[in-house]
């Protein structure tokens, strides 16, 4: 009988011990700073893209706790069509666009035809948003007309393609790593990066 009650009272304060850690959560990302980017740097960043010919550049890539978070900054020139194999599909790294300049029309589904897997060693595959294909077209594609002031939110696995963009547009990238598969980077990285030579 002694045995049976120091088992319960043990089960018990497991119990308690839990209930208390329910009502006391602790942060994910313990003294973690915030990350500030201004918007002068962000403007450098379009600006390079401009003059070096560039479309997708990481600006941060921040430790969040259970995830890294990158922003990027991307300038896509006019564009009357695709070319083959554009659309592209990421499977760890999910994305949300929000457009700061111009419009386009981006089609958006998970059902891609032709899959390519695209190269470990690529530049974004490593750097920017991770493993995932590239592939001819998107089944059931939904296409959105996009413009100045709009977000676009882009899971894992979905495949998104710019079938037109009317002049250019430029867009703020918010990349949601969960998977911590792109490296970190902070200002000094930044700055360095905007003080290289034109290529």
């Amino acid at each position: 009988m002694r045995k049976i009650v120091l088992g319960l009272l043990a089960a018990g304060c497991a119990v308690a011990a839990l209930i208390a850690q329910g009502d006391n959560p602790q942060p994910t990302c313990k003294m973690c700073p915030g990350t500030y980017i201004p918007v002068d740097e962000l403007q450098a960043y379009a600006r390079k893209a401009i003059a070096e010919k560039l479309t997708d550049q990481q600006v941060r890539d921040v430790e969040i706790g259970k995830a890294h978070i990158g922003i990027g900054m991307v300038y896509r020139g006019k564009l009357d069509a695709p070319a083959p194999d554009s659309v592209a599909e990421h499977d760890l790294v999910s994305e949300v666009y929000h457009v700061i300049e111009g419009s386009a029309t981006l089609v958006l589904g998970p059902d891609l035809v032709g899959m390519k897997r695209r190269p470990a060693d690529l530049e974004t595959v490593r750097l920017f948003n991770g493993p995932g294909n590239n592939s001819s077209s998107i089944r059931n594609g939904v296409a959105h007309q996009i413009k100045t002031g709009d977000v676009v939110v882009i899971p894992a696995g979905t495949g998104h393609l710019f079938t037109k963009i009317d002049d250019h547009i430029t867009y703020l990238m918010i990349r949601i790593d969960p998977d911590k598969v792109t490296p970190l980077k902070d200002e000094a990285a930044s700055r360095a990066y905007l003080e290289k030579p034109a290529r």
